[in-house]
């Protein structure tokens, strides 16, 4: 599938819901005090948000690491932005765009980890 871009996204138990209602074929509208949707390039930078921001600050305490694919053609017209350390890459997708985003990706998709607040 050279013609898609593998990207990963980060999700509380209320995001994930909203995606198993739609088939698991696309992300939930944003909230208006979320002017941006930011899917991100790797696995690692999607884990350490689900880890440690998701699985401590959402409610229920539970963070998931989505994997899904999006026509690169339609890609191609955002900028990559790094926020952080090298591996810190994500898109950033204006609200308003989100639903041509959801149409262009190929697939389901796909909850490949999930994080749970430990409590000792």
């Amino acid at each position: 599938m050279s013609d898609t871009t593998v990207l990963y996204r980060p999700v509380g138990r209320k995001e994930l819901d909203l995606i198993r209602e739609s088939g698991y074929e696309a992300f939930p509208p944003r909230l208006p005090e979320q002017p941006i949707f930011y899917p991100v390039l790797n696995e690692e930078y999607a884990t350490q948000i689900a880890r440690d921001w998701n699985a401590k600050h959402n409610t229920p305490k539970v963070g998931y690491v989505t994997r899904f694919r999006v026509r690169t053609e339609f890609l191609e017209k955002y900028e990559v932005h790094t926020v952080g350390g090298s591996i810190h890459q994500e898109y950033w997708i204006p609200a308003e765009e989100l639903s041509e985003f959801n149409r262009n990706i190929v697939g389901k998709i796909e909850v490949i980890a999930e994080y749970r607040e430990r409590t000792e």
